[in-house]
Order: structure tokens, then sequence, then C-alpha cells
């Protein structure tokens, strides 16, 4: 599991990096909220843009419309994603199976 929080373990994965986070349905709402509205004034020093898509991440292990949204851009992306391929190998002349 790259992202996201391992259902077993409640930790937060960011890639290589796991965090724990907490097990109260209200303490994770309240960490992710406080990290979209701090990454709102990313601007400021210290604070930063990054904090949007971390507390939006956290958000979507409880909130169902933040989770839908992030299913659907995980399912965009890897669309993109193949698409980008098929179109650089058909470019190389490289014939898929």
């Amino acid at each position: 599991m790259n992202f996201g929080i391992h259902p077993k373990t409640g930790r937060l994965h960011m890639g290589k990096w796991s965090v724990a986070m907490p097990r109260s349905r209200i303490g994770r709402i309240v960490i992710g909220t406080v990290l979209v509205i701090c990454g709102l004034l990313g601007f400021l020093p210290v604070l930063g843009f990054w904090m949007v898509p971390l507390g939006l991440l956290v958000l979507s292990q409880d909130l169902r419309f933040v989770r839908r949204k992030r299913r659907q851009l995980a399912i965009w992306w890897e669309y993109r994603k193949r698409a980008r391929q098929a179109r650089r190998e058909d470019a190389e002349g490289i014939k898929r199976p």
C-alpha cells in the first residue's frame, strides 16, 4: 500500500513514510480538517500547500463523499497513465500483446 490508511494497523502510509493515526473517528476528522485549513494558508511560513491533499487523504477514511472523490481521482489518474503509456509505445513502434 503506497497511500492511505492501513485497515489493520490504522497507520497512514505516504510512500515510504508511515504515521500512526488516532483510532477514534472524531480524532481523524479533526486532524484532517486542521490539515486542510492549514494547507489553505500555505503561503505563510511553516505551513504548506502539501497539507491539503494529506488532510483530504485522512478525511477520506471517514467521510463518504471525500472517499468517493479520492477513488474517482485514482481511477482517472490510472486511465491517464495507461493512455499516456499506450501513446508512447505507439510512437516508438512497440507492439503490445
